[in-house]
């Protein structure tokens, strides 16, 4: 089992997802934005690991405007030793990294527009877990898209679209999550049976939307769609609901109690945990030590300090390299 947050460390004074506005764009701006955030991404990395963290969600920013037409710049072949050495890190240290593309990716929008822009954005993101060397169990997570008025035509045209039109790399890595207000975990599996898609369980949107499975009975249906060793084991996402605000609001910090209740519901099954609550690492924190509490994650060793080279990647400043003819 691993745990982990998604996208943003509050904690340290960098971020990894800085850009600047499409009016803007060059690759003298490009250049050093993107050397920037692949040195947070180390930075969090090396923190995460140093509190025992092991699951990330990296954010969709790592190169601005990575899936754009206008963004020409060979940035794959440009930093491709710092994806490399971001990856090292990642297989040294055991972690399990994700990217979730935007709402925007939408593979059954009956819009041809929206359909190309969502396979560009998954082709992009794919491309940097491939830079990094990492291997299937590295996942791209989806949700299934829109209704559009027939639920089974949007279903056929996510079939459609993920046989014809993904690339065979980006199919490797991409999953299916439940969500709270269309496509339950009944319906991903109906997409897995047709596809072969793993299903990324999210125990909060099953609680907003299901058919009456119990959690324990969702979360082993939602794991048997896992190959062992092509898709790893169960990825999933985490969360309760924030106290007197709307149904599907997450809340804003861990509640033990609930979290403690739900870790029956595993009864040994194994997952890797991404809690989607606003604190982020503060929360995942606590969880980890609950977890190592009740014997489901290693205590870490007094005074262990992991090996770092955040300082070396955070001086690097590539210099800008012509843009091939």
């Amino acid at each position: 089992m691993k745990i982990g947050y998604p996208c943003v460390n509050e904690t340290l004074p960098c971020s990894a997802a800085g850009t600047f506005r499409l009016a803007s764009y060059s690759a003298e701006r490009l250049v050093p934005t993107v050397a920037a955030n692949l040195a947070c991404l180390q930075q969090i990395l090396e923190w995460n690991v140093a509190h025992g963290l092991l699951f990330f969600r990296i954010g969709s920013g790592i190169v601005p405007f990575g899936s754009h037409e206008i963004n020409t710049f060979p940035w794959q072949q440009h930093f491709k030793s710092e994806f490399r050495a971001i990856g090292e890190y990642v297989r040294r240290h055991g972690l399990r990294i994700s990217f979730h593309p935007d709402q925007f990716v939408v593979l059954n929008s009956p819009d041809p527009g929206i359909v190309q822009r969502s396979i560009a954005e998954l082709v992009y993101q794919g491309s940097m877990l491939d830079l990094m060397e990492l291997d299937s169990t590295a996942k791209l997570q989806i949700h299934a898209g829109g209704a559009y008025g027939d639920k089974g035509a949007a279903l056929a045209r996510w079939t459609d679209t993920f046989h014809t039109r993904l690339p065979a790399a980006v199919k490797a890595r991409l999953v299916v999550e439940n969500d709270d207000r269309l496509y339950s975990l009944r319906e991903c599996l109906s997409l897995h049976d047709l596809t072969g898609v793993p299903i990324l369980f999210d125990n909060f949107h099953h609680e907003c939307l299901n058919h009456g499975e119990p959690m324990r009975e969702a979360l082993r249906l939602a794991a048997a769609t896992w190959h062992p060793t092509r898709d790893g084991v169960l990825m999933m996402d985490y969360s309760s609901q924030a106290p007197g605000e709307r149904k599907g609001k997450h809340t804003d910090t861990l509640v033990p109690e609930l979290f403690r209740s739900f870790l029956t519901d595993l009864d040994g099954l194994d997952v890797d945990i991404m809690l989607e609550i606003k604190d982020k690492e503060a929360s995942a924190v606590r969880a980890a030590q609950l977890l190592r509490e009740l014997g489901l994650l290693p205590r870490m060793a007094a005074g262990y300090v992991p090996p770092t080279f955040s300082e070396r990647t955070a001086a690097r400043q590539p210099a800008v390299k012509a843009r091939p003819a």
